[in-house]
């Protein structure tokens, strides 16, 4: 049996647990590139911190050519986290044959927040015989884990989440992405200019691909699908976070003043026809020095039963269910194909990635 061949798109601070994985699995990294001068260049083994792969990373503009050499199974992007700004990623990969994976939050179901796009994407996908499919750490604690509790629940009211995580652990795109760093007012001009209009305004922007949804969107959209419950109505709701003390961000390069964004709290309402409302919300912020990850379920009904994990290690978590999915993604039908879709997520041992 052959190894399963990946190449790595984005080789930031995910990569290094993501390729490491994979090599622990016994799949093999063919290709990698990034848009970062200071790594372009370097081989992958100083990213992991091993010894050389006799990997390079390339420039991301060489992506069409790497692919057309290495011809891999399958391609990790951890690079950004809406649809829009890794479509021209997924096109290249989608035409030289090549599956994809990525931790892009909004593709865990990018149907309920950039229904145009993914409907084109669908399409090209399976006309190439690939598929597509965003997951991670929501995978499991924003998705599986929950409706797997509401399976053992005899009639349900609501189900409301809550889950936090430091920006500074993912990267600059997604520090920026939650705020980190703008003043209220900026906040309030950029971030949640998409919050305070009617709901036929916001179907508007979300066809025209202009919605910028919280990660709960897709989320709270994802356990619907599982559940086969059908929405009538989801809104979203974006709120600054703040400090009560000045914050250094070493992701942004800068000191945040007390009373400026660190990050936000995202609160999605998803209603649906069946009556059974899902409300939840995300944090993610630059922390102060005693703060840390937690995530937070609880399921209304009878019985009422809470889930509470403190202090996950959500970037790992995060890596290891990208590479554990890789062979589900390889052996999934064609198409734009969300984790609800496919069999449930499992622990993978070494065979599996050959």
């Amino acid at each position: 049996m052959k190894q399963i061949r990946v190449f790595q798109i984005g080789c930031g601070k995910m990569s290094k647990y993501i390729m490491k994985y994979i090599y622990d699995l016994g799949g093999i990294v063919v290709g990698a590139v990034d848009i970062n001068p200071d790594i372009i260049g370097s081989d992958i083994g100083k990213i992991i911190g091993t010894d050389a792969k006799e990997i390079i990373i390339n420039d991301a503009q060489k992506l069409d050519t790497l692919l057309k050499d290495t011809k891999p199974d399958i391609a990790v992007i951890t690079t950004l986290s809406y649809l829009n700004d890794i479509e021209d990623l997924i096109r290249t990969c989608i035409m030289n044959g090549v599956n994809v994976i990525t931790s892009a939050e909004e593709c865990f179901y990018a149907e309920s927040s950039n229904p145009t796009l993914y409907k084109e994407l669908n399409i090209l996908a399976k006309s190439y015989g690939v598929t597509i499919t965003g997951c991670g750490y929501q995978d499991i604690f924003w998705g599986n884990l929950i409706t797997n509790l509401a399976a053992s629940t005899h009639n349900i009211t609501k189900i409301k989440g809550s889950s936090s995580y430091n920006v500074e652990d993912y990267g600059l795109a997604l520090a920026k992405a939650h705020g980190a760093g703008l003043s209220i007012e900026e906040f309030t001009a950029t971030i949640a200019s998409s919050d305070n209009i009617s709901d036929e305004e916001r179907q508007k922007m979300i066809e025209e691909r202009k919605f910028n949804a919280s990660y709960m969107w897709n989320a709270a959209s994802w356990i619907a699908d599982k559940m086969q419950l059908t929405p009538i109505r989801i809104t979203q709701k974006c709120v600054p976070t703040t400090s009560t003390e000045d914050l250094f961000s070493n992701t942004l390069n800068m000191n945040i003043q007390k009373g400026f964004a660190t990050g936000m709290s995202a609160i999605t309402t998803l209603e649906t026809k069946e009556g059974i409302i899902i409300e939840a919300e995300c944090i993610g912020k630059i922390y102060s020095e005693n703060e840390y990850d937690k995530n937070e379920w609880t399921i209304y009904g009878e019985p009422n039963t809470t889930l509470t994990i403190n202090k996950p290690d959500t970037v790992k978590l995060t890596c290891a269910d990208i590479v554990n999915r890789i062979p589900d993604v390889i052996l999934a039908p064609p198409g734009f194909i969300p984790t609800c879709n496919l069999k449930e997520a499992t622990y993978k041992r070494t065979y599996e990635m050959r």
